[in-house]
């Protein structure tokens, strides 16, 4: 693939396949592009239901986003644990909410990603 049919790929999304020890990536750009994608598009798709939410059910932005990424994580997720959280802190950003409103979700630096090649 060319570079000039490369999506950017924002380094924070990045950093959910690089290993901890080394420094190296676990899967390939297309792998990673692949997933960014997905993750990007599902922020996406969550914004107005994300909104309506708040707006009908009167709760704050951490508890909405709190029953979101418990959503996310439930049942059979086609998301790693850090996906998740990354795509939560997205939409976040799309909604405009202040960044403590984010629920500090972090995965855990041992779990494996099961995503990756």
């Amino acid at each position: 693939m060319s570079d000039e049919r490369q999506i950017f790929i924002p380094e924070s999304f990045i950093e959910i396949f690089r290993t901890s020890r080394h420094g190296r990536l676990q899967a390939t750009r297309q792998h990673i592009e692949s997933r960014y994608e997905w993750c990007e598009d599902l922020s996406q798709m969550l914004v107005d239901p994300t909104r309506e939410t708040f707006w009908a059910m009167g709760l704050d932005e951490s508890t909405v986003l709190e029953r979101t990424i418990h959503g996310l994580r439930s049942g059979d997720s086609a998301l790693s644990l850090k996906e998740s959280a990354w795509v939560i802190r997205r939409l976040c950003e799309l909604l405009n909410w202040p960044p403590e409103a984010c629920p500090p979700h972090q995965a855990n630096d041992r779990e494996s990603n099961d995503l990756a090649e």
